[in-house]
C-alpha cells in the first residue's frame, strides 16, 4: 500500500516537473529579450528538476545519494550559468531588449 502511494507521488512529481520543464521552455521561445529568457531558462528550469529528480527518487527508492548529487550539481551549475550569461551580456553591452521580430 506504501509502495503505491509513493509511486503514485512519484509519478505525480515526474509529471509536474515536466510540465515546469514545458513552460521553460516555451518561456525561452516567447519571452523578448535575453535577461527575461536568461531567467525564464533558470528559475523555473531548478525547481522542475528537482522535481522530476524527486519523483526518480520516489520510484526508485534506491541509489539515492546518487540522485541527492546530482540535484546538488544542478543547483550549483544552472545559477552559475545564468550568472556567466548575464555577465557576457553585460560586457558585449547587448542592448537589454531585442526589437527585432520573432523568426
Amino acid at each position: 500500500m506504501v509502495e503505491q502511494v509513493l509511486d503514485i507521488a512519484g509519478l505525480v512529481a515526474i509529471a509536474f516537473g515536466a510540465l515546469v520543464c514545458l513552460t521553460t521552455a516555451l518561456g525561452m521561445l516567447r519571452f523578448p529579450d535575453l535577461l527575461t529568457r536568461m531567467h525564464a531558462a533558470t528559475k523555473p528550469q531548478v525547481l522542475g528538476v528537482l522535481l522530476v529528480l524527486l519523483g526518480v527518487a520516489l520510484r526508485l527508492r534506491t541509489d539515492l545519494g546518487l540522485v541527492a548529487l546530482v540535484a546538488l550539481f544542478q543547483l550549483l551549475t544552472i545559477p552559475v550559468g545564468a550568472f556567466m550569461v548575464a555577465r557576457a551580456a553585460r560586457h558585449t553591452d547587448l542592448p537589454p531588449t531585442d526589437d527585432s521580430p520573432p523568426s
